[in-house]
């Protein structure tokens, strides 16, 4: 049992839903769904890892796609747009997308946990035009501005 938000999940036949598979862990694993064969990622490619997965998310929250720090660490392989967003009105089913920065052939079986998904709350900004800005102490100090 939970106390966080309902989550509602559509699975194709033989995919998995997400996992959290430690008692405080954040991040749910999300595994690939491919019914037909496995997946080949060579080196420096990229590919769209299917999951068999739609969710329907409360609104004021967004589903967040992760990188698991095993794939990364072992394999060179990460989520390449991380974190990825899933907004709260997407029906589709979520897709990963993976990058190789590893230099073997990275092999990607049905039911292989390839990403995390964390459910965050968020708030909708009201964007408004403004003749100025408040000063801070950084101003328009960007990159490496505070240091190293």
């Amino acid at each position: 049992m939970t106390d966080g938000p309902v989550v509602k999940i559509i699975l194709e036949e033989g995919a998995s839903a997400p996992s959290y598979e430690t008692a405080y862990a954040a991040g749910a694993d999300v595994r690939a769904w491919l019914p037909d064969s496995d997946l080949l990622i060579p080196p420096g490619a990229t590919a769209l890892v299917p999951t068999g997965l739609r969710i329907a998310l409360p609104q004021g929250y967004e589903a967040q796609i992760r990188p698991r720090s095993g794939l990364a660490a072992k394999f060179g392989v990460t989520v390449l747009n991380a974190p990825g967003t899933i907004d709260a009105d997407y029906r589709g089913e979520i897709r990963i997308l993976l990058i190789n920065h590893g230099d073997k052939t990275f092999t990607i079986a049905s039911g292989d946990r390839i990403a995390q998904m964390v459910i965050a709350s968020h708030v909708t900004a009201d964007f408004r035009p403004a003749l100025s800005l408040d000063g801070t102490e950084r101003g328009a100090g960007g990159f490496g501005s505070t240091g190293r």
